[in-house]
């Protein structure tokens, strides 16, 4: 997507990004807390790591962290900054397909698309982690994980709402764990945030 080499964006007092964040309708397989965000990178940083679990079962983990700099920050082309994280296992015959990295970038890019946000400046590398085991783990059977680590810039023309990247991170983290993200139009309910201020 093009844009000027920095964008002006509305200000906005990140208290609102963080109300929208700690608000937020999570899927109910989704369990968010509030972790320890990076101090200077941007003046204004929020983190939050998410565990998607179904019936007791870890299915996919991650990291979001948000970044504002009023000033602008040319390497983001605006003053915001999505920083995210995405890994789980994947099957045996989904492990061997040289295009599992494509596909999982595309995950990124649909549920970004698919949450209508608007973005810019989008880098990331998708990572698979092959691991046998020897020894005393010699009965454990092979594993192959995938990671995708992404950022984004969020491009907003009107009042800053945060919450389209939200969905699409919530997005991405079901579609990493092999679980349908929930259909258009459905809200959350039971969602799971622990707002407890990291220490």
């Amino acid at each position: 997507m093009s844009s000027p080499s920095v964008l002006t964006l509305p200000g906005v007092d990140f208290g609102v990004v963080r109300a929208q964040v700690r608000h937020f309708m999570w899927h109910p397989h989704v369990r968010v807390v509030e972790i320890a965000s990076p101090q200077r990178i941007a003046p204004y940083s929020l983190a939050i790591e998410a565990e998607l679990t179904d019936r007791g079962e870890e299915l996919a983990s991650g990291r979001l962290i948000l970044l504002h700099d009023p000033d602008g920050n040319e390497a983001w082309q605006g003053t915001y900054r999505c920083v995210s994280l995405a890994e789980a296992a994947v099957e045996a015959d989904l492990a061997s397909d040289p295009l599992l990295t494509e596909v999982g970038w595309s995950w990124l890019t649909d549920a970004l698309n698919r949450s209508d946000c608007d973005y810019t400046a989008e880098s990331g590398t998708v990572t698979t982690i092959n691991g046998r085991s020897f020894g005393g783990l010699a009965c454990e059977p092979d594993r192959t994980d995938i990671e995708i680590r992404a950022s984004w810039t969020p491009v907003f023309t009107g009042p800053v709402d945060i919450r389209p990247h939200l969905a699409a991170w919530q997005d991405l983290l079901c579609l990493t764990g092999g679980l349908a993200p929930l259909p258009d139009g459905m809200r959350a309910h039971g969602a799971q945030f622990d707002w407890t201020r990291p220490t």
